[in-house]
């Protein structure tokens, strides 16, 4: 696909700031999400016997997907051919990536619907997806934090040329069909399943240890000791580790409850947990052993598990979810407000800040 992208940054004008494509795919993605919720909030729009989303939303989806992955594969390229590069357009790019990450599935799953049976994607189910994708994503800046390099699997490409393919698809089909199995007993939630444990398992988890291994051989890691190594696999390790408790032991079922917005604030903070690693990939400084954010959810978490909450688990849920996304927000307008100034230059503009 790469020649294809570097044909299509030629027609991008030269006065648009890399930092604008990157910020309208996550745009165009974040509108794909709000249309799905505002049509499916519990995921069950898709199940059998439902009222269905509106055909016009799957086709939105597929472009909207489409379009998002043109202007993520190219705002690099357009960086480059504007000399504009910069460790904040890095950070900008894939710290945006990093919530688009969460936000891909979660309106991917409202294709099959949560009360569907056998064909559908239990909210339980749709968690462990979400985790899957999510630390996939976590393992590349984990590997660009030992290595110094990014590497990208073509699975990346793959799946989103089969994610715009899925929506265009249910735009012909219908969601109907995707409650009749592909082959006796088989539906098509199992080979989605399938693809993405696969993915993670067969290819991204074994290439990020074998480009580790050849760093330790070439003597070219970046980290003195594997303490220093493994240390930011930490946060996502205790975080996944307290949302699960969560999940498994709440009194009042939050997932089944809140499907869309427990899958949110996962996304939120395993976002956040990233954002932060691939800042210290980028300036090469230490990992912090503890995301602050997991005290007041280890806090939250306890409570619920030992039924203290009661019947306000979920609006205690709820304020978490909202501080939490909020939090998220501030820290990337504060670090990108300060990573403009040291560079002298703005976020949206290819004009340079004076230097006073």
């Amino acid at each position: 696909m790469q020649h294809v992208w570097n044909k299509v940054v030629q027609i991008v004008p030269l006065w648009i700031a890399p930092n604008m494509l990157t910020f309208c795919g996550f745009l165009l993605i974040l509108i794909n999400y709000l249309l799905m919720s505002f049509y499916d909030w519990d995921y069950t729009a898709s199940g059998i016997g439902s009222q269905h989303i509106p055909n016009w939303i799957w086709i939105s989806a597929a472009l909207g997907n489409f379009l998002a992955y043109a202007l993520d594969s190219i705002d690099g390229k357009h960086a480059r051919r504007t000399q504009s590069s910069s460790p904040l357009g890095e950070l900008f790019d894939h710290g945006l990536d990093s919530w688009t990450a969460s936000i891909f599935p979660l309106s991917l799953f409202s294709i099959f619907g949560s009360n569907s049976g056998e064909a559908g994607l239990t909210p339980m189910k749709m968690y462990l997806v979400s985790s899957v994708v999510l630390f996939t994503f976590m393992l590349a800046h984990w590997e660009k934090y030992n290595t110094g390099v990014l590497f990208l699997p073509w699975a990346y490409d793959i799946s989103q040329v089969s994610m715009t393919l899925v929506y265009i698809l249910t735009a012909a089909v219908g969601v109907d069909t995707f409650h009749k199995p592909v082959i006796p007993h088989v539906y098509m939630t199992d080979l989605l399943i399938t693809f993405l444990v696969g993915c993670s398992l067969l290819i991204a988890f074994p290439q990020t240890l074998y480009n580790i291994f050849i760093a330790y051989r070439g003597k070219t890691l970046l980290k003195s000791s594997v303490y220093e190594g493994l240390l930011p696999l930490f946060s996502p390790s205790v975080l996944f580790l307290l949302l699960t408790l969560w999940v498994v032991y709440s009194p009042c079922n939050i997932l089944d409850r809140q499907p869309r917005l427990f899958l949110w604030m996962v996304g939120v903070l395993f976002s956040n947990v990233t954002c932060r690693v691939i800042i210290c990939q980028m300036s090469n400084t230490r990992s912090e052993v503890f995301h602050w954010l997991l005290w007041p959810l280890a806090l939250v978490v306890g409570l619920a598990v030992s039924r203290y909450l009661g019947t306000v688990e979920e609006l205690v849920f709820l304020s978490i979810t909202v501080c939490a996304t909020v939090a998220h927000i501030h820290y990337g307008v504060c670090v990108g407000k300060q990573l403009s100034e040291h560079f002298h230059i703005y976020i949206f503009s290819l004009k340079k800040r004076e230097i006073i």
